[in-house]
C-alpha cells in the first residue's frame, strides 16, 4: 500500500509538470515506469502510461476550458487526424520487444531536447487570447504532423504533447499559451482511443491498479499545473520541456545499452 500512495504522489507531481507544458505528462512517466518494472512488457508499460496521460489530459482540459484557451476547431481536426495513427501505434508494440523499445524511447527523447534547446519556439506573440487562423498549407501540415504524432505516441505511451507543443507553436505560430492548452484537448482525445485498444485487447488488465493511483493523483496535479501556467513564461515553459527530455533520455539511454 505504501508503494501505490507513492505512485499517487508521483502521479500529482506529473500531472503538475505535465500540464504546465501541455505535454500530458506521459514522457515523464514512461520512462519512470520503465525504469521501475524492467520485466513488464512494452504494451503494459504503455497502457498504464497513456491511460494516466488521459486522465492528466482530461482533468487539464477542463482546467483549460473554464480559462478560454483551447482552439476547439482545430483541436477536434487535427485529433481526428491522430487517432487512426493512436489505435496501430498501440497495436504494434505487441510486436517490439523491451529492449529495442527503450533504445528507440531514449533517442527520440534525446532528439526532441536538441530541437528545443536549439530553437525555442514562440509562436506569433504571447497573447493566449489572441485568435488563431491558419493558411491552407499550414492546416495541412498540421494534419500530417498530427497523423505522425497520433502513431508515434500512441507507440512509445507518452501521449504526444512533447511533439504537438513545440509543432503548434514553432511551426504553425500557435502563441505558446494556446499552444499548450489545445495540446491537452488533443490529448484527452487521442489517449482515449489508444487506452481503448489495450482495453478491448485485455493488456491494461495487468497494470490497472497502478494506473488507478497514479491517476488519483495526477487528476489532482494537474489542476494545479493549469493554475500555474498562467504566472509561468512561455519560453520558461518550453526550456523545462527540453531539460526533462534530455535527463530522461540520457538516463533510459544509458540503462538500454547496458542491456544489449
Amino acid at each position: 500500500m505504501g508503494h501505490d500512495l507513492w505512485l499517487s504522489l508521483f502521479g500529482f507531481l506529473v500531472g503538475m509538470f505535465g500540464t504546465l507544458i501541455g505535454a500530458g505528462g506521459g514522457f515523464i512517466l514512461m520512462p519512470v515506469l520503465l525504469l521501475l518494472y524492467p520485466h513488464d512488457s512494452p504494451e503494459t508499460i504503455t497502457s498504464i502510461s497513456l491511460s494516466v496521460t488521459f486522465a492528466n489530459a482530461f482533468s487539464g482540459t477542463m482546467a483549460y476550458a473554464r480559462m478560454k484557451r483551447i482552439h476547439y476547431t482545430y483541436g477536434l481536426i487535427f485529433a481526428a487526424a491522430a487517432i487512426p495513427g493512436a489505435i496501430s501505434g498501440a497495436l504494434v508494440t505487441y510486436y517490439v520487444h523491451r529492449r529495442t523499445f527503450d533504445f528507440i524511447f531514449a533517442i527520440l527523447l534525446i532528439i526532441a531536447s536538441v530541437i528545443l534547446f536549439l530553437k525555442t519556439p514562440m509562436g506569433r506573440g504571447s497573447d493566449a487570447h489572441r485568435s488563431v487562423q491558419l493558411s491552407p498549407r499550414y492546416f495541412r501540415l498540421g494534419i500530417l504532423i498530427s497523423a505522425a504524432v497520433g502513431f508515434v505516441s500512441s507507440f512509445l505511451g507518452i501521449g504526444g504533447g512533447i511533439i504537438h507543443v513545440p509543432a503548434l507553436a514553432g511551426i504553425l505560430g500557435f502563441p505558446v499559451h494556446i499552444a499548450t492548452a489545445t495540446s491537452h484537448f488533443i490529448l484527452a482525445i487521442v489517449t482515449f482511443a489508444g487506452v481503448m485498444v489495450h482495453i478491448i485487447t485485455g493488456t491494461f488488465q495487468h497494470g490497472i491498479v497502478r494506473a488507478i493511483f497514479l491517476a488519483f493523483g495526477v487528476l489532482f496535479g494537474a489542476q494545479a499545473g493549469a493554475l500555474f501556467s498562467s504566472k509561468v513564461e512561455a519560453r520558461i515553459i518550453i526550456r523545462l520541456l527540453a531539460v526533462a527530455l534530455a535527463l530522461v533520455g540520457i538516463r533510459l539511454l544509458l540503462l538500454s545499452l547496458n542491456e544489449f
